[in-house]
């Protein structure tokens, strides 16, 4: 039995699809079909049930695939390893990466560029998920690390604290607050407000940072990411949001969108790193991930006023 097949058949029950499973590993799609026939054959069970869509695994062949799946992953790292100790530049193999749209969008594809530069033989698989997904991806092994905002104790992950990100009031170029290097939280009292759905946790923290200053918002728009919140203010003249400042990089290069400081308080999104804590990492993931810990710190503040020390309040 080739370590190869398995890996296919793990890559075509992890997206539910012969067709992706087979642009993973670079083959036809009839080449993966017929790897996990020929394993089917050799073990004389039925490993997919083919007569659904997405494709769903029988019981035999989740079972197979949850064995198969830590084996692939014990493997590669000690391939990695091995060949690690003729050079240590010598990474090999792919790590995949969860992220929420907000990270993974903005930031990670520039971390990711740089590891490939540093690692040629290593890939990085970004997906960008909504936040539950991320954390569900990480504990099913779907995804090796993930990047997750405003993080919880979750008793099967490790969380790394990464950055904090400094949170500023958005709006449009023209609305009568763009002008003001910094405000304070009750001057939003009234403000036509895009927010994000309240089934979020950065909805619920900026709601709470809100009340704690008596600051209250006519909400007019809700959306559940930053890129539509972003695409709101900028249609809308009088709509403010709040959002995390190194999310708006672009618009601020391009004067789409203006950023104001609280002067009076400050609210910031705590952004963390997840792992399996009873899986080790695999070299190529421990590597990638002592890359972001090099380098957490991204800023959307050039050519911003700089704010009155404050101490830093939490969000959640």
């Amino acid at each position: 039995m080739h370590l190869e097949s398995l890996r296919i058949f793990c890559d075509v029950i992890r997206w539910a699809s012969f067709s992706r499973g087979a642009a993973e590993n670079r083959i036809s799609q009839s080449s993966a079909s017929s790897a996990v026939h020929q394993l089917e054959v050799r073990l004389g069970v039925k490993l997919i049930d083919r007569s659904k869509r997405p494709l769903v695994p029988t019981l035999q062949g989740q079972m197979f695939y949850e064995g198969c799946k830590d084996l692939i992953a014990s493997y590669q790292a000690l391939e990695s390893r091995v060949m690690a100790l003729e050079n240590e530049e010598n990474v090999v193999g792919t790590v995949r990466v969860g992220s929420i749209y907000s990270v993974g969008v903005g930031h990670l594809t520039g971390f990711a560029d740089c590891f490939r530069n540093k690692y040629p033989q290593a890939e990085v698989r970004l997906e960008c998920l909504h936040p539950t997904r991320v954390v569900e991806s990480v504990q099913e092994g779907l995804n090796e690390l993930g990047l997750i905002s405003f993080p919880q104790k979750w008793p099967d992950l490790t969380v790394i604290p990464w950055r904090d990100e400094e949170m500023v009031i958005v709006t449009g170029p023209k609305h009568p607050l763009a002008d003001h290097p910094s405000v304070g939280v009750e001057q939003l009292t009234g403000a036509h407000f895009v927010a994000f759905e309240s089934s979020l946790t950065i909805r619920r923290a900026i709601d709470r940072f809100l009340r704690k200053h008596g600051a209250q918002v006519n909400i007019v728009l809700e959306f559940d990411n930053i890129e539509n919140i972003k695409r709101a203010v900028m249609e809308l003249p009088d709509a403010v949001a709040i959002l995390p400042l190194p999310t708006l990089e672009h618009e601020l290069a391009s004067s789409t969108l203006s950023a104001i400081r609280f002067h009076d308080d400050s609210l910031t999104r705590p952004v963390a790193i997840i792992h399996r804590s009873a899986v080790g990492l695999g070299l190529t993931a421990s590597r990638f991930l002592k890359l972001l810990q090099a380098c957490p710190s991204v800023s959307a503040s050039a050519g911003l006023p700089a704010a009155k020390p404050l101490t830093a309040g939490s969000a959640d």
